[in-house]
């Protein structure tokens, strides 16, 4: 099969070595970086988490970027994009960031291991963030690859309130699901707050009761093709891939796999 350059956007909860918690991180770092030495054209969006060391990872505004405002709940957020660059690469990464939502030395808990009362928010945050950022961007993705629960949303917003934006006409989603050993639930006012006065309670059904599985399950919905990435985490979306592309990850010669994908996903 023939390889065609192709634009590929990553969404990401975490990257190496920026941040690293869990096996995500790794093939965020990874995957990128085998796709562009394969010519591709590729761009990175990830969360500005606060225990980011922006001094050491030498982040820094990128003011043409920022300045969006993301309305939740009408409350309007204000969006500030970072760039920091990998070493001994030739890749940047986005970061998306805002002080309020952000700013915090834990990711999802408090110190005594409470969950966050706004992690949906700040779901809802990142995943609309990135949707602005694209457009502002105005480079359009053949390829939105989304990576784990935190980017679950972007696959039915790309299905539903950005469908007709000239930017993302002709883009394809893959999902990579991944199983979180936190057992993180977004609360029961999650779905009404992801609508964004925009969506019905129909489209929001698939989310479930706003558990990381029923995150998993809902962009498994709306995305093209689906990354399972162990057995747990194919066990929870499997009766949902029957009319889906999909692939089970390797670590072996994964730049092939994922360019095959790719490639499949857009002939």
């Amino acid at each position: 099969m023939t390889q065609t350059k192709k634009r590929v956007l990553f969404v990401s909860s975490e990257m190496s070595p920026f941040l690293e918690t869990s096996p995500l991180a790794t093939v965020a770092r990874m995957l990128p970086q085998a796709l562009q030495e394969q010519e591709n054209e590729i761009r990175i969006l990830v969360p500005r988490f606060g225990v980011i060391n922006e001094r050491r990872n030498r982040l820094h505004e990128v003011v043409r970027l920022s300045g969006i405002n993301i309305s939740i709940d009408d409350n309007d957020n204000p969006l500030i994009i970072k760039v920091a660059s990998i070493p001994q690469t030739k890749m940047q990464v986005y970061f998306l960031d805002n002080e309020d939502y952000f700013h915090r030395k834990y990711l999802f808990h408090d110190e005594s291991g409470k969950l966050f009362d706004d992690n949906d928010e700040r779901t809802i945050f990142f995943c609309k963030g990135v949707m602005e950022t694209v457009k502002k961007l105005g480079w359009a993705p053949d390829i939105i690859h989304c990576q784990g629960w935190m980017t679950s949303l972007i696959p039915m917003y790309l299905k539903t309130i950005y469908k007709d934006e000239p930017v993302f006409k002709n883009t394809k989603i893959v999902f990579s699901v991944y199983c979180d050993e936190d057992k993180i639930n977004l609360g029961d006012d999650f779905a009404r707050k992801a609508s964004l006065n925009s969506l019905d309670d129909d489209c929001m059904k698939c989310f479930g009761d706003a558990s990381v599985d029923a995150m998993n399950i809902g962009a498994v919905k709306h995305s093209d093709a689906i990354v399972t990435n162990s057995e747990e985490a194919h066990r929870v979306v499997e009766a949902h891939l029957l009319d889906k592309i999909v692939m089970r990850h390797s670590d072996e010669d994964a730049a092939t796999q994922y360019g095959t994908l790719y490639e499949r996903l857009l002939s």
